[in-house]
Order: structure tokens, then C-alpha cells, then sequence
């Protein structure tokens, strides 16, 4: 009988057994399923490239924001941002942006290195706010100009410094007679955890701010500087909506000063 009971006990408890781990295996492949759907519906949320949005007008001046490597955007001027060089830093993920999402290096490769080697060269230092004009080749860049500007050492950055390139961005476009630019920070491309929304602000202020002094100019016929009709912030399919409301922000609030 003792016997008996002992058999029933370990056929109970082998059944229990099988029952759990049976739910834990259900258990995992639920968590999977839900874990690789959200996956999926992350990214299906994401805008695709060649999204874009009007944001607002400050100064007459339309502000947009867009999903595009610099490598592709119709602009007369482009802009893009680089640090001073360190080996590979473009290139090295992480920290920077992998190279299906990375517009330096879709620059670089349209420009068949050449932004690599004025870097590795020193021909083009990327110190502080030094800058580099360049007329691209016909089949390589989209843009009538290509603008770089240095952000210095990538180790001291400070997002307040983006307000001085803004400054030099639009006083070179004014410069060069064109009626829009588009302007691409590459930080995240380079792998500095930046602020987006900040950043992209700070772009805008430095901007309106030097197409303010010129208007100054220009009521005292110190300038013939021709008007500049629409400035585009380039971003990262995740960066999108968060550079456009921060500088939705931005805007709403200049406009009621």
C-alpha cells in the first residue's frame, strides 16, 4: 500500500513538474512575441526618410524640420558639424550612430572620403567654430554647397556652443546670396549624447539672431544682403518629433515676446 502511495506521489509530482516548466516555456514564448512585436511596432512608428514638417515662421523666415541624410537633401547650402578628428570616430558604433543611420558617413562616402581625409590630414582641423566651403561634384551631393563647421573637441562640447554655429551658418548663407539652407547638427552621427530639442534651438536662436543684426544692418545701408526664406533641420528617424517640438516651442514663444 506505502508503495502504492510513494508511486502516485512522484507520478503527482512529475506531472507538476511538466505542468511548469510548460508554462514557463509558454510563459518565455509570450514574452518574446510581445517583446519582438513591440520591437516592430516601435520602429513601424518611426517616420520614414523624406518625412517632413512646416514647423512655424519667425522674421518671415518658414523654419521646417525633415528625416534626411545630409547626403540627400535638394538644398543650395548645406550644413554639417564635425568635431575635431580622432581615428575612426565616424566610423566607430557605438558610440556613433550605426552606418545605415549615420549622414557623416553617407557624406564621406559621397564625397568618396574626402571628408575623412581633410580631418585625418588637418587640412580642415574642426577646431571651434572654423569653417570649410566646399562646391560639391556633380553626382555626389545633391547641394549646391556644402558648409562645414568645426564644434572643437568633442570631449569639452556644450550644447550652448550650437547657438554660435547657428550665428555663422546663416551669416555664410547671407553671404552666399542663397535663399534657404538646410542644417544637419551630426552629433549623435559622432556619438555625443546631446539634447536634441535643445540643440536644435539653439541652432534657431544663433540663426535669427545674426538675420536680425543684418536686418539692423541693413536699415543703416550697411548690408545688401538678400532675405533668406526657409531654414530645414535635418534628423534621425527617432529624433524627428522631438526636434519639432522643441523648436515648435521655441517659435510659439518668439512669437509672443
Amino acid at each position: 500500500m506505502e508503495h502504492n502511495i510513494t508511486i502516485i506521489k512522484e507520478a503527482a509530482i512529475k506531472s507538476h513538474t511538466g505542468s511548469l516548466k510548460l508554462m514557463f516555456a509558454m510563459a518565455i514564448i509570450s514574452l518574446v512575441s510581445f517583446t519582438k512585436g513591440w520591437a516592430q511596432t516601435q520602429v513601424s512608428t518611426l517616420p520614414a526618410p523624406g518625412t517632413s514638417a512646416t514647423i512655424g515662421q519667425i522674421d518671415g523666415i518658414t523654419i521646417s524640420t525633415a528625416v534626411q541624410s545630409p547626403s540627400n537633401q535638394q538644398t543650395p547650402l548645406q550644413v554639417i558639424c564635425v568635431f575635431e578628428y580622432t581615428e575612426g570616430d565616424i566610423f566607430n558604433s557605438p558610440p556613433a550612430l550605426p552606418r545605415n543611420l549615420n549622414g557623416l558617413v553617407h557624406v564621406d562616402e559621397a564625397l568618396k572620403g574626402i571628408l575623412t581625409e581633410l580631418r585625418k590630414s588637418g587640412r580642415f582641423e574642426g577646431r571651434t567654430l572654423e569653417t570649410m566651403l566646399i562646391t560639391p561634384s556633380v553626382g555626389s551631393l545633391p547641394a549646391g554647397k556644402l558648409l562645414i563647421i568645426g564644434l572643437g573637441d568633442r570631449k569639452s562640447f556644450n550644447p550652448e556652443l550650437m547657438i554660435s554655429v547657428g550665428r555663422v551658418e546663416m551669416r555664410e548663407a547671407l553671404r552666399l546670396g542663397v535663399s534657404s539652407y538646410s542644417h544637419a547638427s551630426d552629433l549623435k552621427d559622432a556619438g555625443i549624447d546631446s539634447p536634441t530639442g535643445v540643440v536644435a534651438v539653439n541652432i534657431i536662436k544663433g540663426a535669427i539672431s545674426a538675420y536680425e543684426t543684418e536686418a539692423f544692418l541693413k536699415d543703416h545701408l550697411l548690408s545688401s544682403a538678400k532675405p533668406l526664406t526657409q531654414i530645414t533641420l535635418l534628423a534621425g528617424p527617432a529624433f524627428f518629433q522631438t526636434t519639432a517640438d522643441a523648436v515648435k516651442a521655441f517659435v510659439d514663444s518668439f512669437k509672443g515676446d
